[in-house]
């Protein structure tokens, strides 16, 4: 991510394990915020609602690994899928995702 960038709050339906590469990130994760630096790792429970802020002056590289066919579970029944993604039932398959 850029530095500075911010991603939209949402949920996926599987765990998530972050590694982070390169950077800093600031990640809101339930109630909790988290700040990892490079080499630092944690897993993101499923079902739980986060929100990702790459840190303004270097932003941050990471690998990001969960079960294949991970979706995000959309904040309210009626949103609309942003461009990365493809609505598949009620939930959003992110382009990225394998």
């Amino acid at each position: 991510m850029t530095p500075g960038a911010v991603g939209p709050t949402h949920v996926f339906d599987t765990d998530q394990v972050w590694t982070l590469l390169d950077g800093c990130v600031h990640i809101h994760v339930g109630d909790d915020d988290v700040t990892l630096a490079s080499g630092d790792t944690m897993v993101i429970p499923a079902d739980t609602r986060r929100q990702i802020f790459a840190d303004p002056h270097c932003g941050m590289s990471a690998i990001v690994c969960a079960a294949a066919g991970s979706m995000v579970v959309p904040d309210t029944p009626d949103a609309n899928a942003p461009a990365c993604a493809s609505v598949v039932g009620n939930k959003f398959l992110p382009d990225w995702i394998a």
